[in-house]
């Protein structure tokens, strides 16, 4: 199951619209807020984010131990950010809230590397 939920967030600078996706998984209108609250935070290290957008992923039969999976895929002039919540899945990302965590705390520090870089 596939729900896009595009949602307007005033605190992005650029004024982009985070797209939050949830696959294999029901939608959570406070899990949308709080990945639009850390998509918004996102602009505190870089300040030219044209789009960002976020996939929460439930377990499936692919999936071990009952893990949910979160991607940020965000977007800057010269490239594009791709952060997941791990690519193993951790017995603490049963609860999306902490996959959500991780996502966002590894576009964080590729956002902040790439601000040095520029």
């Amino acid at each position: 199951m596939i729900h896009d939920l595009p949602m307007l967030h005033s605190n992005i600078q650029t004024q982009t619209v985070p797209r939050t996706t949830f696959r294999n998984a029901d939608r959570s209108r406070a899990l949308e807020e709080r990945a639009n609250e850390l998509a918004a935070r996102l602009s505190r290290f870089h300040d030219r984010i044209t789009g960002c957008r976020i996939v929460i992923e439930g377990p499936s039969l692919h999936h071990t131990a009952g893990a949910y999976t979160v991607s940020f895929e965000v977007s800057i002039p010269g490239g594009v950010i791709h952060a997941t919540s791990g690519q193993t899945p951790h017995p603490e990302h049963s609860d999306p809230y902490l996959a959500l965590r991780d996502a966002f705390e590894n576009a964080k520090r590729q956002l902040k590397s790439f601000a040095l870089a520029d």
